[in-house]
């Protein structure tokens, strides 16, 4: 049986000094090292590599997300940084961008500098 319980997450970049700068000092995750073929941070109890690539091929889709406890405060908090949140056409979000999920979560979405779509979730 395999025991497939602890996993890496992976993204890519194209400017690890930008990325670096963006995940430990807006995001305030914990940097771990700089290793020739990515960047590497703690998050929560996994590992995060950031890849260093020549050309980052931006997903139509969210490529990473984190459940928060309280959306608007951290929303505040990106926004206060610099972040700014992204607005989907016919999706109703409120003036914070938030939107609230027929599930009754509520989420919110916001881009890495290479155009990595990142994601914060308040599940109810």
């Amino acid at each position: 049986m395999m025991h497939l319980d602890t996993p890496i997450l992976f993204l890519a970049t194209a400017n690890a000094k930008q990325s670096r700068a963006f995940y430990e000092g807006v995001l305030g995750l914990t940097f771990v090292a700089d290793e020739p073929p990515a960047l590497v941070f703690q998050v929560g109890d996994s590992m995060l590599r950031i890849q260093k690539v020549e050309r980052v091929y931006k997903a139509p889709y969210t490529a990473l997300g984190w459940s928060v406890s309280d959306i608007r405060e951290t929303v505040q908090r990106l926004h206060t940084a610099g972040v700014v949140l992204e607005r989907y056409e016919g999706m109703n979000q409120d003036a914070d961008a938030i939107w609230h999920a027929p599930s009754g979560a509520f989420v919110a979405w916001f881009k890495d500098p290479d155009g990595n779509t990142l994601s914060l979730t308040q599940f109810k």
